[in-house]
């Protein structure tokens, strides 16, 4: 009779494994965060993964480059071929960025029987249903935690932990630059080029930091949780999309006065009308979890039909919380749950129809109005008037002193916060209003998340 086995040497037996080999495409800040990682923390990422796991070759501009990735020289090429089509390399981790040639090396790697683990947000949501869909037809797992919401475990939440429900809204904080500027102009009063200059200072924002404040970046990772929790077969062009780079701190404070902060949201909701998307500057109120989110996080509100409110919230950016998404899906492809989940996630298949997006007359909100005015008899009235002609009933005013000292006729704000009104409404309602002579500037409208 055979002697049993010990847990000990079932243990040694699974470690003793051949290790598996990576291609790392990028070695910039999160690039160097993965192998940092998976240097530091060798024995407890082999112990869950069931084999060690090895940075083979990693993709470089410069090999002459000083760099503090702990990588040997000879690891490093700057010719991608080298890692593509390595029979070696099991598995490819794309962190270079951008759409090409990251979209094509991704696809050469599918078909040469590698997986892939990205953190590319942007390849996902122009690109995903190609992506996919060849690494469906290659039988090759496809994992991607890193692209949205850093190291906070958003993907696997929604595709394995809310399952079982429908889910009927998301409402996030997506971009931690963004979330950084914002907090640094409620907290201390900055102007948006002071608290940007700030946050550029800290390594909050990049130099050119056009793809966050503009909006860019939310709206790529909406795409793709609009394709996760509803199906949702959407790009960049889809998702009306407005940034911070033309908020105004007035209307950060004026937002206070009435009770909100101003966060840049990335808002999906859906309803009988379909299926509302939007990323634009929102007043939440003070008190509630979105709202009470400062510096550069991110926090993600998901309703489902079963398990009601759930909030998620963590660093969004940076390198090792990024690292510490892209080497769990690591992990998950050596221990072979990666390749389940990408044969079941039907959700990015071509098979279901996408529901119907929301158009502005059935997108339902409360906004914050801005009026900059003439100081002279009747002018509310007029806006009133024009704002009720639409349907719009007005649900509180601000409207402080003038300055007597004020030089000139530049007008005095005028605060209005509405009912529910559909977006229709409002934008015709605006466009009448800002053609009145009394009206010194475009009115400004933000959206209200109650």
């Amino acid at each position: 009779m055979a002697e049993p086995v010990s847990p000990a040497s079932d243990e040694s037996a699974f470690l003793n494994r051949e290790p598996l080999k990576l291609g790392l495409l990028g070695l910039g800040t999160v690039g160097a965060g993965v192998v940092r990682l998976l240097t530091q923390s060798r024995e407890r990422v082999s112990r869950r993964a069931g084999r060690s796991i090895d940075v083979h070759r990693a993709l470089v501009r410069d090999i002459g480059k000083t760099r503090e990735a702990l990588l040997p020289t000879e690891r490093l090429v700057t010719d991608p071929d080298l890692i593509v089509d390595d029979p070696a390399i099991s598995v490819v981790v794309e962190v270079m960025g951008g759409i090409e040639p990251a979209r094509r090396l991704i696809l050469r790697a599918l078909a040469s029987g590698k997986d892939i683990v990205t953190a590319n947000k942007a390849l996902l949501a122009e690109h995903g249903d190609e992506i996919f869909a060849a690494a469906r037809h290659h039988g090759r797992a496809l994992a991607f935690e890193a692209s949205v919401g850093g190291g906070i475990p958003l993907i696997q939440a929604m595709t394995v932990g809310l399952a079982a429900n429908q889910i009927e809204s998301i409402a996030a904080i997506l971009n931690g630059t963004c979330n950084f500027i914002l907090t640094s102009m409620v907290a201390n009063g900055a102007s948006y080029p002071d608290a940007l200059s700030q946050a550029q200072a800290l390594g909050y924002a990049e130099a050119d930091p056009t793809l966050d404040v503009d909006g860019t970046d939310t709206t790529h990772k909406l795409a793709i949780l609009a394709r996760l929790g509803f199906g949702a077969h959407v790009s960049t062009i889809d998702i009306p999309c407005r940034g911070i780079d033309r908020l105004d701190a007035a209307d950060v404070r004026y937002a206070g006065e009435l009770g909100y902060t101003v966060k840049l949201l990335a808002l999906a909701r859906r309803g009988e009308w379909g299926l509302m998307l939007r990323v634009a500057p929102t007043l939440v109120r003070h008190g509630t979890p979105l709202a009470e989110v400062r510096g550069p996080y991110n926090a993600i509100q998901i309703i489902g039909d079963a398990v009601g409110e759930t909030l998620f919230s963590g660093r969004g950016a940076g390198a090792m919380p990024t690292a510490s998404a892209i080497v769990a899906d690591v992990i998950d492809v050596a221990v072979g749950r990666a390749a389940i989940t990408s044969r079941v996630l039907a959700d990015w298949s071509n098979a279901h129809t996408s529901p119907t997006l929301a158009g502005s007359a059935q997108v339902r909100s409360r906004y914050y109005l801005r009026f900059t005015i003439a100081d002279r008899p009747g002018v509310l009235a007029a806006l009133a008037r024009s704002l009720g002609d639409h349907t719009i009933s007005i649900a509180s005013v601000i409207q402080h002193e003038i300055d007597e000292t004020a030089q000139g006729d530049s007008g005095v704000p005028l605060v209005i916060m509405t009912h529910m009104a559909t977006e229709a409404d409002i934008v015709a309602a605006l466009a009448e209003i800002n053609r009145l002579d009394a009206v010194k500037a475009p009115a400004v409208c933000l959206g209200v998340l109650d």
